[in-house]
C-alpha cells in the first residue's frame, strides 16, 4: 500500500478518535492520538511540582522531555504504549487528576511546539494513523490520506453524553454542550496550530454515519488508491 502516513482531524467527538484506532487495526498500523502527549507533559509537570499555571516553566519541561507512542507491548486494551523518558505512563496519564489541565497545557504555544516536534518525529517513521487537531495542516501536512470528520454540536454533545451515561457517571447534556463549544472557541481561534481543515483533506460528516460506515468510506479510499 503506497499510504503510509494519514491524518485524522476534527473537533471533539467528531469520531475521530475511534475511527482512527479502527482504521489502524485494519492497516496494522500504529495509532497515535496526539491529545495523550499533552497529557504526558502534565504528568511530567505534576511529577517536578511544577505548577500548570507556569507558562513558562511547563514549556521548558516540554522542550526537555521525550515522548514515545509505539504499539502495545501489553494486551490490556490499549491502543498503544506511552513512554515519559523510557518510562510507561499509559495508565497514569489517564488519571482523574490529570483531565482538568490538558486543555490549559495544550494552549501554551510553547508546549504545542515542542510536541509538534516529537509528533513528526514519529509520524515520518511512517504506518501511522494520527489523530489529534492540527495534524493535516501542521504536523503532517505531507501525510498521504488527510481525513477532516464534523459533526453538529448537538450530535457531538450527545455522543459524549452517552459515553458517561455508559460509564455509570452522572451528566448533563447542557453543560456538556457548552464545554463543548467553549473548546471549539479555544481550538479554533487559537494563534498557534488553530483548528481547521487542510485545503486537501476529504471531510466527512458524521452526523447520521455509524462508525463502521465511516470507517468503511476510508477503507474504500485506501483501496482506490492502490488500484
Amino acid at each position: 500500500m503506497s499510504v503510509k502516513i494519514i491524518a485524522i482531524d476534527g473537533p471533539a467527538a467528531s469520531g475521530k478518535s475511534t475511527i482512527g484506532r479502527r482504521l489502524a487495526e485494519w492497516l496494522g498500523f500504529l495509532y497515535f492520538d496526539t491529545g495523550v502527549m499533552y497529557r504526558a507533559v502534565t504528568l511530567a509537570a505534576q511529577k517536578r511540582g511544577i505548577e500548570i499555571e507556569d507558562e513558562q516553566a511547563v514549556s521548558g519541561l516540554a522542550e526537555t522531555i521525550r515522548i514515545d507512542i509505539t504499539r502495545p507491548s501489553v494486551e490490556n486494551g490499549r491502543s498503544y504504549d506511552v513512554l515519559l523518558n523510557g518510562e510507561d505512563v499509559t495508565k497514569e496519564i489517564h488519571l482523574p487528576g490529570i483531565d482538568e489541565y490538558v486543555s490549559k497545557i495544550s494552549t501554551y504555544p510553547g508546549v504545542r511546539k515542542a510536541l509538534t516536534d516529537q509528533q513528526r518525529r514519529i509520524g515520518l517513521q511512517g504506518e501511522v494513523v494520527m489523530v489529534g487537531r492540527d495534524i493535516g495542516t501542521v504536523v503532517l501536512p505531507e501525510a498521504d490520506l488527510k481525513v477532516y470528520l464534523e459533526a453538529s454540536v448537538e450530535e457531538r454533545a450527545m455522543r459524549r453524553y452517552q459515553e458517561y451515561i455508559k460509564r455509570g457517571e452522572s451528566a448533563s447534556l447542557e453543560e456538556i454542550m457548552d464545554s463543548m463549544l467553549n473548546r471549539d472557541r479555544i481550538d479554533s481561534t487559537r494563534e498557534i496550530a488553530p483548528l481547521r481543515r487542510a485545503q486537501d483533506a476529504v471531510t466527512i460528516n458524521t452526523d447520521h454515519l455509524t462508525v463502521e460506515e465511516v470507517v468503511s468510506r476510508l477503507k474504500e479510499l485506501l483501496v482506490r488508491d492502490c488500484d
